[in-house]
């Protein structure tokens, strides 16, 4: 059964790393943390992967010394895979799809909502850690007990989208481009992921567990 969670927590990582990648093609906005990862990128002039890793290590320690309850395989899954598959779709798809269009970046952002919620799903129910930066809210929530885990959620994810936006700009970015970073697809991620991953779970994810017991 272990095993069964632990391949549902590979793939659902693997699933969400090609989904931000496709998020980075349709340019229409990334979920909050993947905005203050772009806008880290444009400043820091290392490979993403590499940064994801940095900066989730950071918020790993932070989880170390503030509480270890929320670490599992699956935070060190994330913390390793995640930003180097990102990475590697990006780059793939920049040599499949050259120059999209509008409706074309619009069915990329509608593909990468729903499979970052199917991904989602499957971390989720697996239940073997979570993210370091879902750790962040979670310690705020549940340990420093500093308000419920919906507001300071969204407290955390306003931080991450105003500091994104700020460093992209410092880094030497366009006011025009923010869109692309901080845009229509973080609002969807930030606020309405939430029945889709539940339709993921019910459907697909917790089927899954139940298949071999």
């Amino acid at each position: 059964m272990r095993s069964r969670r632990i391949m549902m927590s590979l793939l659902g990582v693997i699933v969400c790393a090609i989904s931000v990648g496709i998020f980075k093609i349709a340019a229409l906005g990334v979920d909050p943390f993947q905005s203050l990862m772009s806008g880290l990128d444009a400043l820091i002039p290392i490979r993403f992967g590499t940064l994801y890793v940095i900066v989730n290590v950071v918020l790993l320690l932070f989880s170390v010394i503030a509480d270890r309850h929320y670490i599992g395989i699956a935070t060190f899954i994330n913390l390793f895979l995640l930003g180097y598959i990102t990475d590697f779709t990006y780059e793939f798809l920049q040599t499949v799809i050259v120059n999209p269009n509008m409706i074309v970046r619009v069915i990329c952002l509608v593909v990468g909502v729903v499979i970052i919620c199917f991904g989602s799903a499957l971390y989720m129910t697996a239940d073997l850690g979570v993210s370091t930066y879902d750790a962040v809210a979670l310690v705020i929530s549940n340990t420093w007990k500093k308000g419920k885990f919906q507001y300071v959620r969204i407290a955390t994810d306003l931080v991450c989208v105003i500091a994104g936006a700020t460093i992209f700009l410092i880094a030497g970015g366009k006011v025009s481009d923010i869109p692309t970073i901080v845009g229509v697809g973080t609002i969807i991620t930030a606020f309405f992921m939430g029945p889709l991953i539940e339709f993921f779970n019910v459907r697909v994810a917790r089927p899954m567990l139940k298949e071999k017991k």
